[in-house]
């Protein structure tokens, strides 16, 4: 097991910027998820830890060593890949042996972990099939047992449950999560989905346009999003995000976004004192976070349509329009005719200011 440490880790790809100064510290033993939409540079920086890309400048540490000039197979990391990449023509046994045929490993010592991590991952009764003859599950299992058994330092993981369908997925998951807990072996996870990242991570770090935009445990990420793409790519619905421009009106500082203005309490007023009256907020509140009303409540703030209703068992979700603009709000199941009337309210507390312009967070 090792830790690993990215400084100021750059990649190019021609004019294209696919990592763009990383710098990121992975404890060993910890589980770390690199989340983030198509083309955010993720899967690039996954590659260059293992060495299937070169970094055009920084460094890439693992443990007390630093890899740059090292081939991928003496980087001691295993990968596991989208699509499994197992051996068509192996059976289960040789596919999970194969790596260590190819150090050289003894054929006593090759059986001996073969079957050890085929009982780790229940695969035992599959050892004798081949690839065709396995289920999705089950070939993301043999790919699993492949890194596995060489016991390396690091796992690096590029999506491996996307090929699986919404119920499997689930349930991978959750063995991933317990297998690295077993293992205690350091693991580097891609993904795109952040519902994955939130339920697997020790940290997460959340990457756009080839850089990181937060790098913090999943629970502080949701709660306190360091910026608006953070706050509106985690969580689902997403946080809603109303502009509003700063009102000064006799002390107080109102937010005025049109359709409602909102007073902030006076502890809010250092943060955006110094800004001009003119300059625009986003007001970011998690759909969870408002109260729906038909009738007025201390904490309601303004009136919305009902628009759109979308059941969800326990909860369901209600899209509101306020003058043109949609937002969503997640409450418990109630009756809620489309195009009524009702009021929404929030906890001061759980709200979040923004700057328009730069994304960034204001308190």
């Amino acid at each position: 097991m090792a830790s690993v440490r990215l400084v100021n880790l750059e990649k190019r790809f021609d004019k294209v910027v696919a990592v763009d100064g990383v710098n990121l510290n992975i404890a060993d033993g910890s589980f770390v998820v690199l989340l983030g939409p198509s083309g955010c540079g993720k899967t690039t920086t996954l590659r260059c830890i293992a060495g299937l890309e070169t970094p055009d400048s920084g460094e890439v540490w693992i443990g007390d060593t630093v890899v740059n000039n090292l081939p991928p197979k003496d980087r001691d990391v295993a990968m596991v890949f989208q699509n499994y990449a197992l051996y068509p023509h192996m059976t289960v046994y040789d596919n999970i042996a194969f790596p260590l045929r190819m150090r050289k490993v003894p054929k006593n010592e090759i059986d001996r972990r073969v079957r050890e991590t085929a009982e780790l991952l229940e695969i035992t009764h599959l050892l004798d099939r081949k690839p065709r003859q396995l289920s999705g599950g089950e070939q993301q299992r043999v790919a699993l047992g492949r890194a596995i058994v060489r016991h390396p330092k690091v796992f690096l993981m590029d999506e491996p449950l996307s090929n699986l369908d919404a119920k499997l997925r689930l349930f991978m998951r959750a063995e991933l999560k317990r297998l690295q807990r077993e293992l205690k072996t350091t693991t580097v996870y891609v993904t795109h989905d952040q519902a994955e990242a939130m339920a697997m991570a020790d940290k997460i770090a959340v990457m756009n346009k080839g850089r990181v935009l937060q790098y913090d445990e999943p629970a502080n990420i949701y709660s306190n999003p360091a910026n608006v793409f953070v706050a509106t790519f985690i969580g689902s619905p997403p946080m809603n995000m109303i502009k509003t421009s700063v009102n000064r009106d006799a002390g107080w500082i109102q937010l005025d976004a049109g359709a409602f203005r909102y007073t902030l309490p006076s502890s809010y007023s250092e943060a955006i004192a110094n800004r001009p009256q003119s300059s625009e907020i986003y007001l970011g509140v998690r759909p969870e976070d408002l109260n729906i009303s038909v009738d007025r409540q201390p904490n309601s703030v303004f009136l919305a349509e009902v628009y759109v209703v979308e059941h969800q068992g326990i909860n369901m979700v209600v899209d509101l329009k306020i003058d043109s603009e949609i937002i969503k709000a997640v409450t418990q199941p109630m009756h809620l005719p489309i195009g009524d009337k009702v009021w929404v309210g929030f906890d001061v507390s759980k709200i979040h200011l923004f700057d328009a312009g730069s994304g960034e967070l204001i308190i």
